[in-house]
């Protein structure tokens, strides 16, 4: 364990002098440690993988992959893979058998949950790394609406379903909110954020941070998650999730929901761990 911790704190090359605005350091320290949060936020993150299972089996590809493999532990096709070569540019990666994709990324289709069965919306679905992940679960049976808003991510969105053999997903280019008188067993919206959460990967979030893009995107979730339960069935389960730290994009926008329609929280029982 001692090990893992220090592969994750070691230290971002070419970020000594890396400054954060005054108003984001201002910001931060009232939210948490920011010594502790700069400090992982300018530390290596390790490099991970999902096995797609639609097209081979986690130990079969185990025994053709020649690069050490870690398990994650909330994700059973889910690895950290200690190397600095570019896994895009495997064999095994171009014929789909596995999807380069952040640990912490797994973790909204797996509290999903979808069954072999269900009716599925992706709200904003682009590039595919969730969806592809909701198809694995359900066995590539069942139906998705995988929806993005930007055409230039629908091609991405595109290639990446043909790439990993998916065959149970329509894609649909528009504007979520305009998703209407549909109903869904589950949906998931993983939301367009400030993608504070995101600067261990793209240091350029610190640069373009400020406080009136995170009020602007706020808005926009909120009519987003309104949207989604209004296209949810009886009993049906929606997942909501950004690549935000910012309690604007995430707890207000999930208090919102509850004030504004008749819901639930549901406990997230998951192994996750530092």
């Amino acid at each position: 364990m001692g090990k893992i911790i220090e592969i994750m704190l070691e230290k971002i090359p070419g970020t000594e002098n890396l400054e954060f605005k005054e108003k984001f350091i201002e910001r931060y320290s009232k939210l948490t440690d920011f010594k502790e949060f700069k400090k992982y936020s300018l530390s290596y993150l390790r490099k991970s993988i999902r096995v797609n299972t639609l097209k081979i089996s986690v130990d079969k590809l185990k025994k053709r992959f020649k690069l050490k493999l870690k398990q994650i532990p909330w994700c059973e096709e889910g690895f950290f893979v200690d190397v600095t070569k570019d896994l895009g540019n495997l064999i095994e990666h171009t014929l789909g058998y596995f999807y380069v994709q952040e640990a912490a990324s797994m973790i909204p289709a797996i509290v999903l949950d979808p069954k072999k069965n269900d009716t599925v919306l992706d709200m904003c679905a682009a590039p595919g790394s969730k969806t592809t992940h909701l198809a694995n679960l359900m066995c590539n049976s069942g139906l998705i609406i995988a929806n993005d808003p930007q055409f230039k991510r629908i091609k991405a969105l595109a290639i990446n379903l043909q790439r990993c053999g998916v065959s149970n997903t329509v894609v649909s280019l528009m504007d979520a909110i305009r998703i209407k008188n549909l109903k869904f067993d589950k949906i998931l919206l993983d939301a367009p954020c400030s993608g504070t959460g995101t600067i261990r990967k793209s240091l350029g979030t610190i640069q373009i941070w400020n406080e009136n893009k995170i009020k602007k995107f706020a808005n926009v979730q909120k009519k987003l998650i309104l949207t989604a339960y209004d296209n949810l069935k009886d009993n049906g389960t929606l997942v909501y999730s950004t690549c935000s730290l910012e309690p604007e994009e995430n707890e207000e926008v999930v208090d919102f929901l509850l004030q504004n329609r008749k819901c639930k929280l549901e406990d997230i029982k998951l192994n996750i761990k530092r």
